[in-house]
C-alpha cells in the first residue's frame, strides 16, 4: 500500500495499480453515526463518478465500492494547475473545462470542488475528486460551482484569469442550454461577495 494523498475526509493510496479512496474514521463523531455518514458519502461519490462518465465527462472508472472505500482507475497525468502555467494550448484546455462543467450541470451534477488541482490531463481532461459532489437542478448550486472555479482561477492563475475565464464560459455556454440563468445568478453571487467585504 502506497499512500499518495491525505485529506480531511479520506486517504488515497495505490493498491495493485488501482487508486483506493478510503474515508477515515472521525474520533469526535459517535461511532455508529460516523460509519453511516462515511458509507453514505462513499456510495454517493461512487454513483456520481459513474453518472458523470455516462454524461460524457472523463472520470476514473470505478472498479468496486466497499463500505468506506472506492477502488478506481488511477489516472496518471499532469494537473491542470501546473499545465496552465506553461502550455500554449491554455485557451483550448480552458474551453474544454467549460464544456465538461456544462455536461456535469446538464446531468444534474454539482462537483462541489472545481479547481484545477482536481483536473488531470492525460490524453484529455479528467475530472477527479467528487468527494463534495451531489445531485441538484438548482440554479444557485450551479452558479456556486462556477464561482468556486472562478475563485480557483483567480487565486492560482491570476496572470491568465480573463482569457481562461472567457474561454471556459464559451465552452459552458456551448454545452449547457440553461446557461443564462446560471450566469445571471453567478453575477449576483459575486455582488454579494463584494458587498460582504465592505
Amino acid at each position: 500500500m502506497k499512500v499518495i494523498g491525505r485529506g480531511a475526509e479520506a486517504i488515497l493510496y495505490l493498491e495493485e495499480g488501482d487508486l483506493v479512496k478510503e474515508r477515515i474514521k472521525k474520533g469526535y463523531r459517535i461511532e455508529e453515526l460516523d460509519s453511516r455518514l462515511r458509507k453514505r458519502r462513499t456510495r454517493l461519490e461512487s454513483r456520481v463518478l459513474s453518472r458523470a462518465k455516462r454524461a460524457g465527462v472523463p472520470t476514473p472508472t470505478v472498479v468496486k465500492t466497499e463500505e468506506h472505500k472506492i477502488v478506481m482507475e488511477f489516472i496518471e497525468g499532469e494537473r491542470l494547475k501546473e499545465l496552465f502555467q506553461k502550455t500554449k494550448k491554455r485557451k483550448d484546455l480552458a474551453e474544454e473545462v467549460g464544456v465538461l462543467v456544462g455536461k456535469l450541470h446538464s446531468a444534474g451534477i454539482i462537483h462541489g470542488d472545481l479547481t484545477t488541482s482536481n483536473m488531470i490531463f492525460r490524453d484529455k481532461i479528467y475530472f477527479i475528486d467528487f468527494g463534495l459532489s451531489f445531485h441538484s437542478q438548482s440554479v444557485e448550486d450551479r452558479a456556486v460551482d462556477l464561482h468556486l472555479l472562478y475563485q480557483a482561477y483567480k487565486s492560482t492563475h491570476f496572470r491568465h484569469l480573463e482569457e481562461l475565464w472567457d474561454c471556459t464560459m464559451k465552452g459552458y455556454r456551448d454545452t449547457f442550454k440553461d446557461y443564462e440563468g446560471v450566469l445571471k445568478r453567478l453575477e449576483q453571487i459575486r455582488k454579494r461577495g463584494r458587498y460582504a467585504k465592505r
